[in-house]
């Protein structure tokens, strides 16, 4: 059995799992995803939302490893940002090769299109949207990122009458759901051989709450993005930040 389809079956296996029945539609569009760009649903770099695909930053990053890519340049557009209401306009630049002549990218964003939990943060959003569409245009990626999105949609397939049942529950549907997020949750900590112990204190720490059972679906969710991102990106860097959550050993006064 070859890599593409291994790939492809575990992917499959993997969506069903958090998202659901798939339409025929879906699963062909996830096929060539997996052969094309050989992107993970496991690893975070696909999200399915409202019945369609979206690939997510962690994922756009590992396409351009993967293919040698020769740098990113990010630059605020001053004539279009505002600081004063937080508003942020970045363009990006992707070197596909050192003699590229470079792909562009715009990103905006301001606290009316971004999720009310990384409200303050709209620099680095905007940032991370121009580095998206950059990415995107360089390796030929028709699909939206999950950072560009101006708002959170429902993680559920709307084309399933089974999901939309539960979407008119709200506690029911967390209950029923978050399970699902823990099993990524999981399989990003098996995959990256970390310590869930640690894990779940950062996973705390970034949702602000004082255990991870207390976060929301949506706190969760942005922190899974956020685990997956930064295992494939920095993986040294989130050892060093996953330590600074170890207990210190007490010693005798």
């Amino acid at each position: 059995m070859n890599a593409s389809l291994i790939r492809y079956r575990s992917n499959k296996k993997l969506a069903k799992s958090m998202w659901g029945k798939l339409s025929s539609r879906a699963l062909r569009n996830l096929k060539d995803l997996s052969d094309a760009h050989r992107l993970s649903v496991a690893a975070g770099e696909l999200r399915f939302l409202e019945g369609r695909w979206y690939v997510t930053h962690a994922g756009l990053l590992r396409v351009a490893q993967r293919n040698r890519c020769s740098g990113v340049r990010t630059a605020v557009d001053k004539a279009l940002s505002d600081p004063a209401s937080n508003r942020w306009v970045f363009k990006a630049t992707v070197y596909k090769s050192p003699r590229s002549r470079g792909f562009v990218g715009y990103g905006d964003a301001d606290p009316s299109n971004v999720s009310s939990l990384v409200h303050g943060a709209e620099m680095r959003v905007a940032e991370t949207r121009a580095v998206n569409r950059a990415l995107r245009s360089a390796y030929g990626i028709g699909l939206c990122s999950v950072e560009e999105l101006g708002r959170e949609p429902r993680s559920f397939d709307s084309g399933s009458s089974k999901q939309n049942k539960l979407s008119t529950n709200g506690n029911n549907n967390r209950q029923r759901s978050q399970p699902r997020l823990r099993d990524q949750l999981c399989l990003l900590i098996r995959k990256h051989r970390l310590d869930a112990g640690l894990v779940k204190a950062f996973a705390a720490d970034f949702c602000h709450v004082s255990t991870l059972r207390d976060a929301s679906r949506e706190q969760v969710e942005a922190f899974i993005n956020k685990l997956a991102e930064s295992a494939a990106t920095d993986r040294e860097a989130l050892i060093c930040r996953l330590n600074s959550y170890a207990r210190q050993p007490e010693t005798n006064s």
